[in-house]
């Protein structure tokens, strides 16, 4: 038969392990719900990171598009004064020649 010195530890100490327990079960919900929380705003970061990438592609093609009508616009123009000085040499030759 086992004393009553050597109950009574037993009894406190299974008493202890449920609080511990529960303690441990406490904390790990609290990490759960903060790695959570984390993880749904590193996922939004994400998010407006990706808007962000896709905001300066639109930029850089809209630049791309624009460079693209300048520099055909330029070249409109080198022709555009090439046959104009063309024109006006021909012309200055008809007004010597008469």
């Amino acid at each position: 038969m086992p004393s009553q010195e050597n109950t009574r530890p037993i009894e406190e100490h299974l008493q202890v392990i449920p609080y511990e327990l529960e303690i441990i079960k406490q904390d790990f919900a609290k990490k759960e719900f903060r790695m959570r929380k984390e993880d749904r705003a590193a996922r939004r970061g994400k998010v407006c990171l990706g808007l962000d990438v896709d905001i300066h592609k639109l930029e850089a093609e809209k630049l791309r598009k624009g460079k693209n009508k300048a520099e055909e616009d330029l070249d409109s123009l080198k022709i555009y004064y090439k046959n104009l000085r063309m024109s006006i040499r021909t012309a200055d030759l008809g007004k010597t020649s008469e």
